[in-house]
């Protein structure tokens, strides 16, 4: 089923999580400490795995990159050097398309190349 529409997303920081983890490798079950923080045992479960395969650095939350180009779109005007760095941000994005481009038909014909040797 899944969160209630209009839920909102909450992160929780590296020793919140620690802290849950220890009590549950203490012994304290996952549906105990669901009932008293409200957090779902199958998440405290996935924060248990990834503490014992990786230790507390894999408890951190990781960041997302996002759109750097969000920050353009909700403006009404840009400033003249605003314009310049959305700009500079659309054609960095596009040589990146470009640069996968390269490298997929590098691919396609090495791949060309190597069928046509064998036969």
């Amino acid at each position: 089923m899944g969160r209630p529409k209009g839920g909102i997303n909450k992160s929780h920081n590296k020793e919140e999580k620690l802290a849950l983890v220890k009590r549950n490798l203490a012994g304290e079950t996952l549906t105990a400490l669901e009932r008293e923080t409200g957090i779902s045992n199958s998440q405290i479960y996935k924060w248990t795995k990834q503490y014992l395969e990786g230790g507390e650095a894999a408890l951190v939350n990781k960041r997302k990159p996002g759109n750097p180009l969000a920050k353009y779109h909700n403006k009404k005007e840009l400033t003249p050097v605003e314009q310049l760095e959305y700009k500079i941000a659309l054609l960095e994005r596009e040589l990146l398309k470009k640069d996968g481009e390269i490298v997929r038909l590098k691919k396609s014909i090495e791949l060309e190349r190597g069928d046509a040797k064998r036969k």
